[in-house]
């Protein structure tokens, strides 16, 4: 079952996803070369404590770090340690808060120096991509109608490769809740958008093919079969009779996650 939140609970989970904006912002401006992703971590934790929150990833089915921090061919759910970002990286970068019994979860692909063309074509990709899935959450359309403008895009007009095995998703009291977000499908298919809906619209989308492996070793680490770049942008949204409303933004209204790449 789909929940529906009042007016009044988007608004306490708009608290959370402000201080997901704000961490992000700091862990967007810090991942610079030299630094690892457990040090980013740190930050991270360090800011929600601060901020009241607390780290929703942490110990959320075993999950040891408070972000995920996602390197390159990594698609999402990197656990933060000892590498090292070097220039002509890529990072993913995910947070997720609970702050007064609510969830905000955000994501976004930072470049460390200097990158290939191609490489800023697939943020670039991947960033339109959510926006076109947020422009279609709007009471009265279909499920379906978010991932089928993803795919439309990002594999029509792009040229890269929207990923099939993971998922967006319903987020609210608890981390993940009904629906599933494929970020690929046909149009005009799947429930129909009601108002109070709260999703984590998440597409994640590669250079290469779609094709996906988890790495054995520490069961949570997710990879391009072909060793192809990946991208993760995410965004909480809100489906209101005045059409989406983003609840992972800053306190003056933006995030780093829209901001050119």
């Amino acid at each position: 079952m789909i929940e529906r939140k009042s007016s009044r609970e988007i608004a306490k989970q708009t608290q959370a996803g402000m201080i997901v904006a704000e961490t992000l912002e700091l862990l967007a401006s810090a991942a610079q070369p030299g630094i690892t992703t457990a040090e980013l971590d740190k930050i991270a934790e360090k800011h929600i404590k601060r901020r009241g929150g607390v780290a929703t990833f942490k110990g959320y089915r075993g999950f040891p770090g408070s972000i995920c921090a996602s390197p390159n061919a990594m698609i999402v759910h990197g656990i933060p340690g000892p590498y090292r970002l070097q220039a002509g990286d890529i990072l993913s970068l995910d947070v997720g808060v609970t702050f007064r019994g609510f969830v905000g979860d955000s994501a976004v692909t930072v470049a460390i120096g200097d990158v290939p063309e191609k490489t800023r074509r697939l943020l670039a990709a991947c960033q339109e991509g959510l926006r076109r899935m947020i422009e279609q959450c709007r009471v009265g359309n279909r499920l379906h109608d978010l991932g089928a403008a993803c795919q439309a895009y990002v594999e029509g007009e792009a040229g890269f490769g929207v990923v099939r095995q993971l998922v967006g998703h319903g987020v609210g009291r608890r981390m993940h809740e009904d629906p599933q977000i494929p970020n690929y499908g046909q149009p005009g298919t799947g429930p129909e958008l009601r108002e109070g809906m709260v999703f984590a619209i998440e597409p994640m989308i590669t250079a290469g093919s779609h094709d996906i492996f988890l790495d054995s070793d520490d069961g949570w680490s997710i990879y391009t079969v072909d060793g192809s770049m990946a991208a993760h942008f995410e965004h909480t949204v809100a489906i209101t009779a005045d059409g989406p409303l983003i609840l992972t933004l800053g306190p003056d209204g933006s995030s780093v996650v829209d901001r050119p790449v």
